[in-house]
């Protein structure tokens, strides 16, 4: 039985992995993730939860405590932000290559400089290639259902990989919701007891991390890419899995939303999802085809389920809150590259949107889909990525 209540989304962001029963937390609080940890740490604190909890100096060290935890057989968590996670860079790369199946939430926010603490996607996007799991979620509700999921992906014996869930900073985390919770007991069914196969043990030496020669190192970043392509499936299967036991199907890599008959197609992640389907809604009434692809787990990419999705549609108008400066944004580059080539493709179109917390709203997709389709009607070849409702006057 599900028990709702209305929280703060860090709050059950917190609740979640209180309910997942980890043995280490590692904190280092940095805005805006600061309450997810501080919840968790009144829970421990208070005797709600057995957990060791690990108060560092800096985010690298978070990270590094993670690994060391994870490698001795521990379920583990953490949360960072922004510079913080830029901070934890080379540890998420170590930790993905030793095969450490811990768990963090993103909390996103823009990157400086300048500085600014407002939500986009550049920090966890700067982290794509590390060999995490990342899931974008587009509710308070969804990142609880979602971190359900998270630990027992991260610890399947076929994945054994960190995964990220990433959720929009204040927009999210700091904003209230009825959220729905689950009965501990089902969680309990739903996620065992971490039983590890590989894991520090003094009477049975193993090496985590060691020197690899060029005569081995392609394999082991091939079996990173293996284990999340292979991974798809029983990442899909375990997604259903929770949403047979809360009751709630968000999807699984992705959501279709109205694209079974739509003319031009959005994609886009994160809490900007639920402003365009209010849009795309009100553009149905107008009597305009629109669809919209949400994608909630981008590593792995699912690029067959979106292309399933778009099969029949003119034009796709990516939104992207992050950018690869000197290219496009991170999505549309993906999605790209995997059409390249394939017959009857739509035409593709990189929309940079929302960086630094700029506002999208109903006005802005229905500018944004008046131009989609002028792109498409005229033809256009567009040589880059278009910004979104950039201000001319602080350009010049």
């Amino acid at each position: 039985m599900n028990e709702v209540k209305v929280v703060e989304g860090s709050e059950a962001v917190a609740l979640a992995v209180k309910a997942c029963r980890p043995h280490v937390i590692s904190a280092y609080p940095i805005s805006p993730q600061t309450h997810i940890v501080e919840s968790l740490a009144r829970m421990v604190a208070d005797g709600e939860l057995d957990a060791q909890y690990v108060r560092v100096e800096s985010e690298f060290s978070a990270a590094s405590v993670l690994a060391g935890a994870s490698a001795a057989g521990s379920r583990s968590y953490t949360a960072s932000s922004s510079q913080g996670l830029l901070l934890m860079t080379e540890v998420l790369y170590a930790s993905a290559g030793m095969r450490l199946p811990f768990v963090m939430t993103g909390v996103n926010r823009s990157i400086s400089a300048p500085i600014n603490i407002q939500v986009d996607h550049q920090d966890t996007m700067s982290l794509r290639d590390a060999g995490l799991i990342q899931f974008y979620v587009e509710s308070s509700q969804e990142a609880y259902d979602v971190h359900l999921a998270a630990f027992k992906i991260a610890e399947d014996p076929q994945i054994m990989l960190p995964v990220m869930v990433c959720m929009d900073g204040w927009v999210l985390t700091h904003s209230y919701e009825r959220v729905a919770f689950a009965d501990q007991k089902a969680v309990d069914e739903f996620l065992p007891p971490f039983r590890p196969e590989n894991y520090l043990d003094p009477a049975h030496p193993k090496s985590w991390g060691s020197y690899a020669e060029a005569d081995v190192l392609m394999e082991f970043k091939y079996a990173i890419h293996r284990a999340m392509s292979l991974g798809k499936a029983r990442i899909k299967e375990i997604l259903a899995e929770v949403a047979a036991f809360t009751g709630r199907d968000h999807g699984g890599l992705i959501e279709a939303y109205r694209t079974a008959d739509a003319d031009v197609v959005l994609v886009a992640m994160g809490s900007m999802v639920g402003t365009i389907k209010d849009a795309v809604d009100e553009l149905r009434q107008g009597g305009k085809k629109v669809g919209l692809v949400k994608i909630r787990c981008y590593r792995p990419f699912p690029y067959e389920e979106i292309e399933e999705a778009i099969r029949g549609a003119k034009v796709v108008g990516v939104m992207d809150a992050n950018f690869s400066m000197g290219s496009e944004g991170a999505v549309g580059l993906d999605l790209k590259a995997k059409l390249c080539g394939r017959p009857e493709a739509p035409l593709i179109i990189d929309y940079i949107a929302g960086l630094g917390g700029r506002e999208i709203n109903a006005q802005t997709i229905r500018k944004l889909v008046a131009r989609t389709e002028d792109v498409y009607r005229s033809r256009l070849i567009l040589p880059e990525s278009e910004w979104v409702d950039l201000n001319p006057a602080i350009l010049s």
